[in-house]
């Protein structure tokens, strides 16, 4: 064993870079002490190298003191210890500089990896050429380097001219060669080249033409964008400048392999096939492996675990585990990473948290990947409690939240309500270090997807210095305005789109279509139109969907030849119309009762190879119908009807709309038992129907429909509830229509205009005064929060259901929400005179002055009824007395109000009284009657006969 002062921390944490000098001096024997020695020697002189280099800028000086006669191999380890290339370079430049130094093509390899990881082009070119100028000849090692750091920069044509260069010079590549080229090919989506460059090389030839390919810079998606090659990297022609002498023909010959045996070669052709699709080749490579008694490893069975797992078949992909245990090959962190991935992907989060689970049950640790697909996962479920645990327990091993998982943790936030937790979240990752941009992006498209605004403007000025903001990516201020869009601030978003143009930030396609259709659907159509100009004259086209914007919001402002305009711009612009196009302009027309035009721009689209689909052809129906012509409407229908997989509800509904408007009950009726018959009727086919009866006067008819919508449960919104109501309201079923109207009241739906509605007819045909019946629609069209309350309690009051009445009274007068005024003072009174409780309506009126309400008009009719039924009779005298004095404006309800109330006070205390209105009218309407006030205060009236019917101004 070697002595632990000997082994340096650096070669402690880098214990593969000199595997072999370990092996060699532990392996030899007593005899070889002598030497044993020298070696131990060399090693301490090693180690104290490394470290001193590590920490050292000076790496001559240290060199020049510990360096001299270094073997070959020490040497090697000294240039594959640097991980900055720059050190690299001058270390081997000393060493090169030495008499006793021989040149080694080793060591060139060794530089040339470590030049080309750190894609120093120019430098990896000054050391190619020094190597040829020493006379070094490059090995299947070199170009296989060479090959590797080019492909896995993204070069991979440059990297193909590397083998072309080898086997001008006589050289053909080994397996491992052959196995670097077939990944090069395989990162870039280059799948079938490949697989041909592989089968070529099991034959024994290398397809030179077959190389060339487009020199592209591949994205992470794997598709390509031509773009100059850059003046640091290879240009084909250099290569051949210089480079090693041509080696015979027949050292060619000898050099290719009969059949590939490394299991580096076999998990390459796994991974190939697998990101291929070629399913079943990828299982014949591992098969033959296993066949062939190559050495399974670690990265084989992950890399065919994954190709099952992604392709579907879990199943396979667990069996595969298995399999991999029981031949003794532990999985690392990316085995579990992979599962945790594949169970994630079908919704198994049980499993997922197995996994993660299993890795620290393996002695082994979770890496960034574990932790973003983990978090990914959980996110995606809202587990907020678990995605905390995962994050608290990376905080106790000090690893940070990687900037991938940050939108979605940021996304649970936001769906859960959590702003500020997501808020700080970000605040905390933004104190270690700046998200890239796109991540930002992806950040600032969670909050414009809710409308938050001013979340995603605090992302986009995030604090950052002026190289930073030149460097801001176009598709944050793309988000930007669109989130402004979400949260129609369209002023703000017209106003960044032209601030990045100041900032000198060219707007792209996305940024144009993106404004152009936010602007079409606020209605602001001279502004998107301008900008679709602009848009062009900037050498973008605008896409299909803008055009329809655009030409949409001309059609819904009933602007159609601008429409048309539009319409006309898309074909010069070539930009096929599609069947929204042609849907707007037929229905703009159709709405417009241009029957004509809709019916050209019909046959336009069925020229331009579009099929006429269901909306269209509903449209035709609603247009037919506007003008009377039956036949056309049937021509329609008839159409849809022949069209694949039938009529759909939508169309079937119109065709009973359009019949209904014609009058043609019996065609309706016919399509709507059908519709029934075949189980396709929804809630709007019912009110159609329902509404139809109504209209027509068959009012039994329209009560049936209404009964099977309850029973049916189809009555699941207002308009629905609102329409059953007006049936009900006009035959005269009050109580049905109580029972519905608690039920929208308990299911807290929305009341509207249409539902008051349905409750003034019932208290108008009930007898109550026009003065209430105004203060109702007057406390609806000032938005008063008690406004169907109070109309809905006085209609319970008045068809008698009086402890319902009571009930909702109570809870008025104690609302919290709004001040109450005199409105929902007179509903009060009157339920509970209503109800007998003729106390509890004068102390209603009593704190109704102590809040400083001021009665008006249906106060005094209320509280005139409430003082004749107590026998109030003074109360009654002083109401009279203001109204004859004109301080009480003249109302006919409050007239008959009294003349009721003076009745109710004669039976009660059988005096005769008389009094005369001062009302010529009244004299004309009901005859004299007088009342005389005796000097005791009493008042004596005759009204007539006992027997006379008595007007209850209510009821």
């Amino acid at each position: 064993m070697l002595n632990p002062r000997w082994v340096c921390p650096r070669l402690t944490c880098f214990p593969s870079k000199i595997p072999s000098l370990f092996t060699e001096v532990s392996s030899f024997t007593n005899n070889n002490k002598k030497k044993k020695k020298r070696y131990m020697d060399e090693v301490d002189i090693v180690a104290f190298i490394l470290e001193s280099l590590d920490s050292s800028d000076d790496v001559e000086c240290t060199l020049d003191l510990f360096a001299e006669n270094l073997s070959s191999k020490n040497i090697t380890v000294i240039l594959r210890s640097q991980s900055n290339w720059e050190n690299v370079v001058r270390v081997f430049k000393w060493f090169k500089s030495k008499e006793w130094y021989v040149h080694n093509v080793i060591h060139y390899n060794v530089v040339l990896r470590i030049l080309g990881r750190a894609q120093q082009w120019d430098e990896l070119r000054l050391c190619w050429i020094d190597m040829a100028k020493n006379n070094v000849l490059p090995t299947n090692n070199t170009y296989s380097t060479l090959v590797d750091c080019y492909g896995k920069a993204g070069l991979a044509k440059e990297s193909l001219l590397w083998i072309k260069h080898m086997m001008m010079r006589g050289i053909f590549p080994d397996e491992v060669t052959m196995s670097t080229v077939v990944k090069a090919l395989k990162d870039v989506r280059e799948f079938d080249r490949a697989d041909r460059f592989y089968n070529n090389w099991c034959s024994g030839k290398v397809d030179l033409d077959d190389l060339d390919f487009d020199s592209s810079v591949f994205t992470a998606d794997g598709s390509k964008s031509s773009v100059p090659i850059s003046l640091k990297q290879y240009l084909s022609t250099e290569l051949f400048k210089t480079g090693g002498g041509i080696l015979d023909s027949n050292d060619m010959d000898d050099a290719i392999p009969e059949k590939y045996v490394l299991t580096y070669t076999y998990n390459t052709l796994i991974d190939l096939y697998g990101k291929a699709g070629q399913l079943q080749d990828a299982a014949n490579v591992f098969a033959d492996m296993m066949k062939s008694g190559v050495a399974l490893d670690t990265c084989t069975f992950n890399t065919i675990i994954y190709i099952s797992g992604s392709n579907g078949n879990l199943l396979e992909a667990e069996s595969l585990f298995v399999k991999m245990e029981e031949k003794g090959i532990s999985p690392n962190t990316r085995t579990y990473n992979i599962l945790l991935y594949l169970y994630a992907n079908v919704g198994n989060i049980d499993a997922a948290l197995s996994c993660y689970g299993k890795i620290k049950e393996a002695g082994l640790f979770p890496d960034v990947v574990t932790y973003i697909t983990l978090l990914g996962v959980l996110c995606t479920k809202n587990m907020v409690q678990a995605v905390e645990a995962v994050i608290d327990e990376m905080e106790k091993y000090s690893v940070s939240v990687d900037e991938h998982s940050l939108p979605d943790i940021v996304k649970m936030y936001v769906n859960e309500g959590d702003l500020d937790k997501a808020n700080d979240l970000l605040q905390k990752f933004q104190m270690n270090k700046e998200p890239s941009s796109v991540i930002c992006i992806s950040i600032m498209d969670v909050f414009a997807e809710k409308g938050l605004w001013a979340e995603a403007e605090s992302v986009f000025y995030r604090k950052r210095d002026m190289a930073q903001l030149q460097e801001r990516d176009i598709g944050e201020f793309n988000v930007m305005i669109k989130a402004y869009g979400k949260a129609k601030l369209y002023d703000k978003a017209v106003f960044l789109f032209e601030e990045m143009k100041n900032q000198g930030f060219c707007p792209n396609d996305i940024t144009y279509n993106s404004i152009i259709q936010m602007l079409s659907g606020a209605d602001l159509v001279d502004q998107a139109r301008n900008l679709t100009v602009e848009m062009q004259e900037m050498g973008f086209k605008p896409s299909c969907q803008t055009f329809s914007a655009v030409l949409g919001c001309y059609v819904r402002l009933g602007q159609l030849s601008d429409a048309v305009d539009v319409y006309q711009e898309m074909l010069r612009a070539s930009v096929k119309p599609n069947e929204f196009v042609f849907g707007s302009i037929i229905n703009g027309f159709a709405e417009h009762g241009s029957l004509d035009e809709s019916l050209q721009y019909f046959d336009l689209m069925k020229e331009s190879g579009l099929s006429a689909n269901r909306v269209v052809l509903t449209t035709l129906v609603k247009s037919y119908t506007k003008v009377g012509d039956l036949e056309g409407v049937k021509s329609m229908y008839d159409q849809m009807y022949n069209m694949e997989g039938g009529l759909d509800l939508v169309a079937c509904n119109s065709m009973i709309t359009s019949f209904a408007e014609l009058g043609l009950v019996s065609e309706a009726r016919l399509t709507f038992e059908n519709l029934k018959a075949a189980g396709r009727t929804n809630s709007t086919s019912y009110e159609i129907m329902m509404y139809l009866y109504k209209d027509v006067n068959l009012i039994d008819e329209a009560i049936k429909i209404a009964g099977e919508m309850e029973r049916l449960g189809l009555l699941k919104d207002i308009t629905s509830y609102n329409k059953v109501l007006i049936c009900y309201t006009i035959n005269r079923q009050y109580h049905k229509c109580v029972e519905l109207l608690r039920e929208m009241v308990s299911k807290k739906l929305l009341l509207n205009v249409r539902t008051l509605h349905a409750l003034v007819i019932i208290l108008t045909k009930g007898g109550l005064p026009i003065e209430a019946i105004e203060q109702f629609w007057s406390c609806y069209r000032e938005k008063k929060p008690y406004a169907f309350q109070a109309a809905y309690t006085a209609m319970y009051s008045l068809l008698g259901m009086h402890t319902f009445a009571l009930e909702s009274a109570q809870t008025l007068l104690e609302s919290e929400d709004a001040k109450l005024d005199s409105v929902a003072y007179n509903v009060a009174i009157y339920v509970y005179t209503s109800a007998g409780d003729v106390d509890k309506a004068l102390n209603i009126y009593m704190k109704m002055r102590d809040k400083h309400v001021e009665p008006d008009i249906v106060t005094h009719i209320n509280m005139v009824d409430c003082y004749g039924k107590a026998g109030l009779v003074e109360g009654v005298k002083r109401i009279h007395h203001l109204l004859e004095c004109g301080e009480i404006e003249r109302s006919e309800s409050l007239i008959w109000a009294i003349k009721y109330a003076y009745k109710h006070c004669n039976r009660q205390f059988g005096h005769v009284m008389r009094f005369k209105f001062n009302s010529e009218e009244d004299s004309e309407d009901e005859g004299e009657t007088e009342y005389d006030v005796g000097s005791d205060g009493e008042t004596e009236y005759d009204v007539g006969s006992e027997d006379e019917t008595e007007y209850d101004v209510w009821k």
